[in-house]
């Protein structure tokens, strides 16, 4: 792959700009460190151009969000016909979409929260009373990630503003059970479970600001201390990714509550690699570091179609 010349895609228009940013500039300063020849490619309107002007012939795809985490970009590359990292286009597609993959981790036999679907143009008509669990409830936008328009709604009377911040963002509006319990990442490389940590947020869930602006109050506890749930843990968030047909990294979120019960939440098929990203904490627990990790996950880029 040394003789291949790897763009780094990142960047792209949406609400994960400057988190793509990091992680591309992380990702590509690492493989340079490894002796590959990479040139940032900060993605926009003109992308195709871009990828041929520059003679690009291995696309490393270090975006997240729309267009570029969702299979717009894989299709594209497709067409093109140069190789990329991570999943394809169906499963980019399915992992970006969380009411399509709840459906598919349902039909996996994995558990998931009870939910309510709102289509976006009856956001404003919403009945409360379709919602037959308690509160509080979780109002997210089905096709976002980095936990974007993400609010957790404790009584009828915030729910209106909460379906209206939601609808702003991409997809329809999901409106799920909130399970309270201990939020657990796992990562999984290439259909194994690298390892699992335990995020521990100064605020009431993992939101885009506990992410990346904490200022070091979200806390992480690696390994997860799971004991006799590790096994099993490891199993569904394999058995996610694979439900997805998810290739290369991939990190599965769930809820393990009191009770030992748990709630598969989702899976990210492009996970962050910045600074105070999970994957890289994981990877790192289980022997990978960094540079050798973004080494394998370019070593695995194909064409899927």
């Amino acid at each position: 792959m040394k003789d291949k010349h790897v763009g780094m895609l990142l960047g792209g228009h949406n609400s994960e700009h400057e988190v793509s940013m990091r992680t591309g500039a992380a990702l590509g300063r690492a493989l340079r460190e490894k002796g590959y020849r990479v040139t940032d490619i900060v993605v926009g309107p003109d992308l195709p151009q871009q990828l041929l002007r520059e003679k690009i012939e291995v696309a490393f795809i270090a975006l997240h969000g729309r267009w570029g985490e969702d299979g717009c970009v894989q299709g594209l590359l497709e067409v093109m016909r140069i190789p990329y990292s991570g999943s394809g286009v169906l499963s980019s597609a399915l992992g970006m979409d969380k009411i399509a993959s709840k459906k598919l981790f349902r039909q996996a036999g994995l558990p998931v929260a009870d939910e309510v679907v709102v289509p976006k143009q009856e956001v404003a008509a919403f009945d409360p009373g379709r919602i037959l669990f308690p509160y509080p409830v979780v109002v997210k936008p089905s096709c976002e990630g980095s936990s974007v328009g993400v609010s957790i709604v404790h009584d009828r009377s915030q729910l209106g503003a909460a379906l209206a911040e939601a609808a702003k963002h991409a997809g329809d509006v999901l409106i799920e059970r909130y399970i309270k319990g201990r939020e657990i990442n796992i990562g999984v490389l290439d259909d194994r479970a690298l390892g699992c940590i335990e995020v521990i947020p100064a605020e009431e869930f993992y939101s885009y600001k506990a992410k990346y602006q904490s200022g070091g109050t979200t806390r992480y506890v690696y390994p997860a201390p799971l004991s006799e749930m590790e096994t099993r843990v490891r199993e569904v968030a394999v058995s996610a990714h694979r439900a997805l047909g998810c290739s290369g990294v991939t990190r599965v979120e769930l809820i393990l509550t009191a009770s030992q019960e748990m709630f598969l939440l989702e899976v990210n098929t492009i996970p962050g690699m910045t600074e105070t990203s999970l994957v890289p904490k994981i990877a790192a627990g289980a022997g990978i570091p960094f540079a050798d990790l973004a080494e394998r996950l370019l070593l695995g880029a194909a064409l899927k179609g």
